[in-house]
């Protein structure tokens, strides 16, 4: 069981959780949203409040086999209630970390995080009118922003259309009815591929297409558009606003993918390295240790893309020094290394770094 909060930590002024200075997290609680999806509930280890832009993400690095795994997920609570932060995993059949999450992490447990990280937020995108499309557990960061308008007061114009295989896949669907009952602004869309067990399900079902979106945002052109799902069902969406001639300076979109770790992009990157052939004869040579796979890194690329056209299987995700998913230890050689808060000062003395976002200086060894 959690320590209860005490009368002396709501009197007092407590200050702002610094992954840098104290990177654990506990889970206070985790609560069913769907048959698959959970969502885990956080706060610091000592009282404080914890800071970020409604649409960021956090870095979790657990510990699971054996191994280090780092994963991103975006925050689906809203920073106006700082005290915890949630994040939302559904069950990915096969996935290591969704798993490990759903079947083992409970109240009371700790787990080790980096952030929180990100430019997905319409806070740095300030519109009058707003459109969010999400598809399954996309829906985390655009609930994070609906929720920091409600608790702000700000009737927001917005726009909410998910989309989901049922009506019982329908994440924060109770939650979503209450923001629309209480601000007259918010107005909320579902479009479910099939009823399943909801037989008077009298949504649309089937996709979303340009001629639904056109009934249920007309004015779809004049809004700033966030988007978050798995990567087809975003291209689909760029695709139909492309059909709809809007203007793309005004789409945004997120999507982590975690594809690295399959065999399919293995063999495909593998294709690809047989393509390119020997081209990258001129550069470093980078030999990673564990795999005792040498590759050559031509000048100017980067470690991570290195390793891929060579079909070296590395995890990675944001490929931009941000989520910290493909942190290597570097036993010899200097890197040039511009990362956006994916790693800390103390694991880059360490000898850490971010293959995604690093340039050799010199000949290399990486342990991985």
């Amino acid at each position: 069981m959690n320590a209860p909060v005490t009368r002396d930590v709501w009197q007092s002024v407590p200050s702002l959780w610094n992954a840098e200075e104290d990177d654990v997290l506990i889970c206070c609680q985790v609560r069913h949203e769907t048959h698959d999806v959970k969502s885990f509930i956080f706060r610091p280890r000592t009282p404080g409040l914890i800071r970020f832009l409604p649409g960021q993400f956090l870095t979790l690095e657990l510990e699971i086999d054996g191994e280090t795994v780092n994963r991103c997920y975006t925050i689906s609570s809203s920073p106006t209630r700082p005290d915890t932060l949630s994040i939302t995993v559904k069950r990915v059949p096969g996935g290591l970390v969704s798993n490990w999450l759903h079947d083992h992490l409970t109240a009371g447990m700790s787990v080790r995080a980096l952030g929180p990280s990100g430019e997905f937020a319409c806070a740095l995108h300030p519109a009058g009118k707003y459109l969010f499309l999400s598809g399954g557990s996309g829906i985390t960061p655009l609930m994070s922003m609906s929720r920091s308008f409600h608790d702000l007061g700000e009737d927001r114009d917005v726009v909410f259309v998910h989309s989901a295989r049922t009506p019982a896949d329908i994440i924060f669907r109770r939650d979503l009815s209450l923001l629309a009952t209480n601000q007259p602004g918010f107005r909320t869309a579902f479009v479910c591929e099939g009823r399943g067990s909801e037989a008077d399900w009298s949504s649309p079902t089937g996709y979303l297409d340009l001629s639904l979106l056109k009934r249920i945002a007309p004015d779809f052109s004049e809004r700033e558009i966030f988007c978050c799902g798995p990567e087809p069902y975003m291209a689909a969406v760029r695709a139909l606003l492309a059909g709809g001639g809007f203007d793309m300076k005004h789409y945004h979109e997120e999507s982590f993918s975690f594809a690295d770790t399959s065999g399919d992009q293995e063999g495909e990157e593998a294709d690809r390295a047989d393509e390119t052939g020997a081209a990258d004869a001129v550069g470093f040579t980078v030999e990673f240790a564990k795999s005792g796979r040498t590759v050559v890194c031509a000048p100017g690329q980067k470690l991570l893309d290195a390793a891929r056209a060579a079909g070296l299987r590395l995890p990675s995700s944001c490929a931009k020094g941000v989520c910290g998913t493909c942190k290597s230890r570097l036993v010899s050689g200097e890197v040039d290394m511009v990362h956006g808060g994916g790693i800390r000062q103390r694991e880059i003395d360490q000898g850490l770094i971010l293959p995604c976002c690093s340039t050799p200086r010199s000949d290399l060894v990486i342990e991985r």
